[in-house]
């Protein structure tokens, strides 16, 4: 695990914690090509520069985000804002699917857009092969 992401995740509550170490430790599996590190201030994955997956600890719980979520035809993934992110939001442990998760860090790999290059397409997003 990146060192960084590590200590974002010892920062966090006993029960926040094992959210988020869970997480970094399923992404890391299925994302071994992406690079990792921490981004305004959260862990974000990425593929050739371009933001895959992330999560953050909000005031009630730990947001789930992917980047093309919105594309993945998964109706637990919820909209995030006016691009393709799309958010599941966990309380617990436990309530993480790993299968879910796992098919949902597939997809991230297969359904890109081009976040990388948004500021030069004038906030125009396209999809990547």
């Amino acid at each position: 695990m990146n060192t960084d992401i590590q200590a974002y995740n010892e920062s966090q509550s006993t029960q926040d914690r094992e959210i988020c170490n869970q997480l970094a430790v399923s992404i890391d599996k299925g994302l071994t090509r992406a690079e990792s590190k921490i981004w305004h201030r959260q862990p974000v994955w990425f593929i050739d520069g371009n933001p895959i997956v992330g999560y953050s600890k909000l005031k009630d719980s730990v947001r789930l985000m992917f980047w093309s979520g919105q594309s993945f035809d998964e109706t637990i993934l919820q909209k995030e804002g006016s691009f393709k992110v799309a958010e599941i939001r966990y309380t617990s442990a436990d309530q993480i699917n790993q299968q879910d998760l796992t098919r949902w860090l597939k997809k991230s790999k297969e359904i890109q857009w081009d976040y990388k290059n948004i500021v030069k397409r004038k906030g125009k997003l396209e999809r990547l092969k």
